[in-house]
C-alpha cells in the first residue's frame, strides 16, 4: 500500500511526539491522569448560607442570656434590688437540649428563643433571661426535674432588712417543638400568658421545696441522674439475681422443715389420722 505525501510529512512529527511522551517523568504523567480524573468527579455543593437574621439573633442572645450551670445558678438567680417596693424580679429560663435530652427536636425552639431574646432586649420591662442546656448540664435539669423544652417563669422575691423571705413563684410553660415561634415566646411576657399556668409547689422546688430546704438537692440530682443512665439490662440482671435468691431461700427453708419433721417423728411412725393413739 502506498502512503500519500501528507501522511509521509506528518509521520516524523508523530514519532517525535511519541518519543517526547515516553521521556516525560512518571510523576508528571500521574499528575495529568489525576487532574483528568478530578474533572469527572461531581463538584461539592456550596454550603447553605446562614441567615443573617438568625446569626444576629443568636449573637444578641449570647450577650443577654445567662447560661446556668449547677455551680452558678444560685449566684445568678438572686435579686439585684434590695428594696421590697421594687417587687419580685422576673426571670424567663429556657430548658432545652440536643440529641441526648431533646432527641434532636429542639433546634426550632432555640432558633425562636434567640429571636425572642433579641426582641426582649429592647424592652426595659422584659424579664432577665437564662438558658439551661440539659445535654451539657444534665445534673441541674435532673435536680430541678425540668422537662425539655420548657420555659420557667421565676419570680424572685425581694427581701428587706428584718423581713422573712417570701416564697419564690415558679410557673412552667411547655413549648411545641414544631409550631413555636418567637412571637409565642414574646407573648409570655407581653401578654402575661404565664399567669394562666399554675404555680409549681412540688417537693423538688429548687428554692422552697423540702428537698432544697434539707440541702439534698444536689445529692439527689446526682442519684437520679445515675439511675437514669443505668441501662435497662442491668436492672434485669439485678431483678433476676434477687428472684433467684428468694426462691432458693424458700426451697431451702421448706426442705429444712421436712428434715426437722423426720428427725422428731417416733420410730414406729405416726398413727393414722382417723385412729387414736395407743395408751
Amino acid at each position: 500500500m502506498r502512503l500519500t505525501t501528507p501522511l509521509l510529512f506528518l509521520l516524523p512529527l508523530t514519532l517525535t511526539a511519541a518519543a517526547q511522551q515516553q521521556q516525560k517523568p512518571l510523576s508528571e504523567t500521574f499528575q495529568s491522569w489525576f487532574e483528568k480524573a478530578k474533572s469527572y468527579l461531581p463538584s461539592q455543593p456550596a454550603a447553605a448560607a446562614t441567615s443573617p437574621i438568625a446569626s444576629t439573633a443568636a449573637a444578641a442572645a449570647s450577650k443577654t442570656v445567662v447560661p446556668l450551670t449547677p455551680e452558678n445558678w444560685k449566684s445568678h438567680l438572686t435579686p439585684t434590688s434590695s428594696t421590697p417596693a421594687d417587687g419580685p424580679e422576673d426571670w424567663m429560663i429556657l430548658f432545652s437540649g440536643g440529641n441526648k435530652s431533646c432527641y434532636g427536636r429542639c433546634a426550632g425552639v432555640e432558633t425562636a428563643w434567640n429571636k425572642a431574646a433579641a426582641l426582649l432586649t429592647a424592652d426595659p420591662t422584659a424579664p432577665r433571661l437564662a438558658y439551661v442546656n440539659c445535654d451539657t448540664t444534665p445534673v441541674l435539669c435532673t435536680t430541678w426535674a425540668a422537662a425539655v423544652p420548657t420555659i420557667w417563669w421565676v419570680q424572685l422575691p425581694v427581701v428587706g432588712a428584718g423581713q422573712s423571705k417570701p416564697a419564690t413563684t415558679i410557673r412552667i410553660l411547655g413549648l411545641n417543638t414544631t409550631t413555636v415561634t418567637a412571637g409565642d415566646i414574646v407573648k409570655i411576657h407581653a401578654e402575661k400568658t404565664y399567669e394562666k399556668r399554675p404555680v409549681y409547689e412540688g417537693a423538688l422546688h429548687p428554692f422552697d421545696g423540702w428537698v432544697a430546704r434539707s440541702g439534698l438537692s444536689v445529692p439527689l440530682g446526682y442519684v437520679l441522674y445515675a439511675f437514669a443512665n443505668i441501662p435497662s439490662w442491668a436492672f434485669m440482671i439485678v431483678i433476676s439475681m434477687g428472684s433467684r435468691y428468694i426462691m432458693s431461700k424458700r426451697v431451702g427453708g421448706g426442705q429444712a422443715d421436712v428434715n426437722r419433721a423426720q428427725r422428731t417423728a417416733p420410730l414406729g411412725g405416726a398413727p393414722p389420722a382417723n385412729e387414736p393413739a395407743a395408751r
